[in-house]
């Protein structure tokens, strides 16, 4: 299964949509759905864009690294366990927008926009493929930068010259 994904889904065509869709959720991360206005002096709006930067900054280790055939190191590695948490945010985010999306019915007494239906199905559309494209891109990494080494830590060290 995916090896039929990676055959549609190049590596960078797994980072660029990852860059897209990061850079989409940025924005409508102050979309308000039941408002729909966007809100900028909200704190809670600004941490799905702050905790994005950790897989920017991620994409392009990778991208560098593939493109220059670097093997993986240890600020990659820790930067990696750094999105695995990030990831579950995304996680949690899909529920979250997913809950959102289902209560709908329970408004509809109330005036909520027209754009709530098809705004929502974009972010949760999103949220899920970004989710799956960082998994995509840890086998990517696996299979182009190579598997992080932790018995090895001492290898480089040239104890004679110090």
């Amino acid at each position: 299964m995916l090896s039929t994904i990676k055959r549609v889904f190049s590596w960078k065509l797994t980072l660029l949509l990852s860059l897209i869709s990061i850079v989409l959720l940025n924005v409508l991360s102050f979309y308000g759905l039941y408002t729909n206005k966007f809100y900028f002096f909200k704190v809670d709006n600004y941490i799905f864009p702050i905790l994005s930067l950790v897989h920017l900054v991620f994409l392009y280790v990778m991208w560098f690294k593939i493109r220059e055939r670097e093997l993986s190191d240890v600020p990659m590695r820790n930067l990696e366990y750094g999105l695995y948490i990030v990831s579950l945010v995304y996680l949690f985010k899909i529920i979250e927008t997913l809950i959102t999306l289902l209560s709908y019915s329970d408004y509809e007494n109330h005036l909520i926009p027209v754009t709530f239906l098809p705004i929502g199905i974009l972010m949760f559309v999103l949220y899920t493929m970004l989710f799956v494209l960082t998994f995509l891109t840890y086998s990517y990494r696996k299979q182009f930068v190579g598997t992080y080494v932790f018995d090895d830590r001492n290898q480089h060290i040239d104890t004679w010259n110090s």
